[in-house]
């Protein structure tokens, strides 16, 4: 009995320890979620300001506000990002049992949905697209859909509100049943993409610019979008002049002060210039549906705008979850990855 009373007091120890540890390990936690929760209402409230036509939260801080009802909206913008802090200290202290690298898996999977989702939007609008620009540049559309429907079809506001949105919200509910990330196939149907380019030019004398639009199109996808999985992998060039003779602790202390100076920090950058005002890179092409030049390419180029805030919004959830895993290498928790894989980078 003493035996066994000492067993149960070994195991009441380790359990409250390992409580504590958890415990301890909150002020990370809320300061990974946090970054999320923050960017999160700045992506909202760029879409409430530019696409919606609210105020934002400028006049707030001296800019120019059209009557009493537009401080009334900018308040309840700014209170976004109240509520993005509230959720966050309400989610990760109501989970003080969720471990560093139980996060840090979480916030991955959450990426890879995203990402996957991305996979699907790029494939279903390219080939649609494709397929539309085909049936005009050889005036086969109207026959198919009706003059009225193939002239609409004709203009990048159209065809982005009426094709390209569904088509991307269908790729949302295709990723949620889907556990593949799809960077091999989309490599493939790259590498498919500009054979038929090649066998069309030189063998059947047929080229049109949608035809190079969508190589680009799925080349820019893939380069972009697979960034995040390949931090993931660990896959990213890395210098290893020291990093590889390292412990695993010092390598968290390196990887975790990386995630935040080098990485999160270039994606905020990113974000803020790229979806800072109206005319910025990537809201400015994103609201007039900027095309090509191409009369009958593939209409697009809006949405390649896009790539570059989804490459800032994935690898920014990408470093969250980087730098919880370095801060649970560092802490010595359980379950960590073998780092000396990756010295070859």
């Amino acid at each position: 009995m003493t035996a066994m009373g000492g067993v149960q007091d070994d195991v009441s120890a380790g359990g409250n320890s390992s409580q504590g540890t958890h415990k301890s390990a909150v002020p990370f936690r809320i300061f990974g979620w946090l970054i999320l929760t923050i960017m999160a209402a700045f992506i909202l409230n760029n879409y409430l300001t530019y696409w919606q036509d609210l105020p934002g939260i400028s006049p707030i801080f001296g800019g120019r506000a059209n009557g009493s009802m537009s401080m009334v909206w900018s308040w309840l913008q700014l209170a976004l990002y109240g509520v993005a802090i509230g959720w966050t200290v309400y989610h990760v202290r109501s989970t003080k049992s969720v471990s560093l690298r139980g996060d840090s898996k979480r916030i991955s999977d959450i990426n890879a949905y995203l990402i996957r989702a991305m996979f699907w939007a790029v494939l279903l609008v390219g080939l649609v697209d494709s397929v539309i620009s085909f049936l005009r540049v050889e005036g086969l559309l109207a026959g198919i859909v009706g003059e009225d429907l193939a002239s609409s079809l004709g203009r990048s506001q159209f065809r982005g509100g009426y094709v390209h949105m569904p088509l991307i919200g269908l790729s949302f509910v295709i990723a949620a049943f889907t556990r593949t990330l799809g960077f091999i196939w989309l490599a493939l149907l790259v590498v498919v993409a500009e054979l038929l380019i090649v066998i069309g030019r030189f063998i059947l004398s047929y080229e049109q610019a949608f035809m190079a639009d969508l190589v680009r199109f799925w080349y820019a996808a893939l380069f972009l979008f697979a960034s995040a999985y390949t931090l993931l992998e660990e896959g990213h060039v890395r210098v290893d002049v020291f990093y590889a003779g390292m412990s695993s602790k010092t390598k968290g202390y390196v990887n975790a002060v990386g995630s935040v100076v080098l990485g999160m920090s270039l994606c905020a950058v990113i974000l803020y210039i790229g979806m800072g005002g109206a005319q910025n890179a990537i809201n400015a092409p994103i609201l007039s549906y900027e095309v090509t030049q191409a009369g009958f390419g593939l209409y697009v180029k809006y949405l390649m705008a896009g790539f570059l805030g989804v490459f800032a919004v994935t690898m920014m959830i990408q470093f969250v979850s980087y730098f919880l895993e370095a801060i649970a290498d560092i802490r010595g928790e359980p379950g960590g990855r073998d780092h000396s894989s990756t010295a070859a980078h």
